[in-house]
């Protein structure tokens, strides 16, 4: 937390702390971190700034996606021929009460 208040960044987290609450952004950011950035050792802000700018635009323009049928999220966005997908909420612990 005093690393996040020194360099003024929010934690940005679901109200109750629950990955699948949120589970396709928890897809996502492993993606950027597993194939563009991790092993990555930079120092310089900036530079690490215009690496993750990059890695997401690689990411919805150059990368495709299984859930697109190959195409990447912005062919899919831009044509009206197949239905996108959506995910629905299954495993969530919000909606059971008594899960640990």
């Amino acid at each position: 937390q005093a690393l996040l208040e020194k360099y003024q960044i929010s934690c940005s987290m679901t109200e109750s702390y629950d990955p699948y609450q949120n589970a396709v952004a928890e897809r996502v950011n492993g993606i950027l971190k597993h194939e563009f950035i991790l092993g990555i050792i930079i120092h310089d802000l900036e530079l690490m700034d215009k690496l993750i700018k990059e890695s997401i635009y690689i990411y919805n323009n150059e990368r495709p996606h299984w859930s697109c049928r190959m195409e990447t999220p912005t062919k899919m966005h831009l044509q009206d021929s197949i239905k996108i997908r959506t995910y629905k909420k299954k495993n969530s612990t919000v909606s059971k009460p008594d899960a640990i």
